[in-house]
């Protein structure tokens, strides 16, 4: 397992989106935990994407608080416990920042919803039946990993690496890091395996953060990298 700590990648601006992505989604996250669990299972089912209900118009389970589609943007900022909460944060914060600083703060808060749209797409449209809600900010993420592996592939992040008993702390290229990252995704998706996690939600962002991030730089900023 590699577990990124923080990179070695300085930013020039103050990462205002990424602080209040964060802050949202911890916000959120510690209000559902001031209800009790019927009272929080309402609210994932209120303000989480369920596929079946976008793809079939049909509500099955509690009527949404805001439109269906809308559903795709909501449910990027609930999460189903702590260390969810905890792993999607941590990654935002080590790789959010220097994307924030390179697109703009407008520009990235616009890419990470996008990015975090086109992970629900693709979950929904490889499961188009399910009746369980999506929720998490995993796929908006995974955009943010993207974009960081097309933008700063030689980076140097702190990672730990932890195989069994071996536990190691080393500096490794962001290449090295987000590709084992990617490839776990495909891997899990490969397996057949069920599991709660939206592994094409991860794919889709992962994969939507490479193709659009050279859309939202900006053309002085693109310049700059070239040189």
């Amino acid at each position: 397992m590699l577990l990124p700590l923080k990179d070695d990648n300085p930013v020039s601006s103050f990462p205002y989106v990424t602080i209040g992505i964060i802050l949202a989604n911890g916000f959120i996250f510690f209000h559902q935990l001031t209800m009790d669990f019927a009272a929080s299972q309402r609210f994932v089912f209120q303000w989480g994407a369920v596929p079946y209900q976008l793809t079939h118009g049909e509500v099955i389970h509690l009527l949404p608080t805001i439109p269906l589609p809308l559903t795709l943007f909501s449910s990027m900022f609930l999460h189903g416990g702590f260390l969810h909460l905890f792993g999607n944060m941590l990654y935002l914060w080590i790789f959010g920042n220097n994307i924030e600083d390179a697109l703009g703060h407008f520009r990235f808060l616009l890419f990470y919803l996008v990015c975090g749209l086109a992970a629900g797409a693709a979950q929904v449209l490889s499961d188009p039946n399910s009746t369980v809600p999506m929720i998490g900010a995993s796929g908006a993420i995974g955009g943010i990993l993207g974009a960081y592996l097309l933008l700063f592939p030689s980076a140097r992040i702190l990672t730990l690496i932890f195989i069994f008993i071996f536990i190691k702390i080393v500096r490794i290229p962001a290449l090295v890091v987000l590709g084992f990252w990617f490839f776990i995704q495909l891997l899990s998706v490969g397996g057949g395996a069920i599991s709660n996690v939206a592994f094409f939600a991860h794919i889709g962002g992962f994969v939507s953060g490479l193709v659009l991030v050279k859309l939202f730089q900006p053309k002085s900023a693109a310049r700059r990298q070239k040189r």
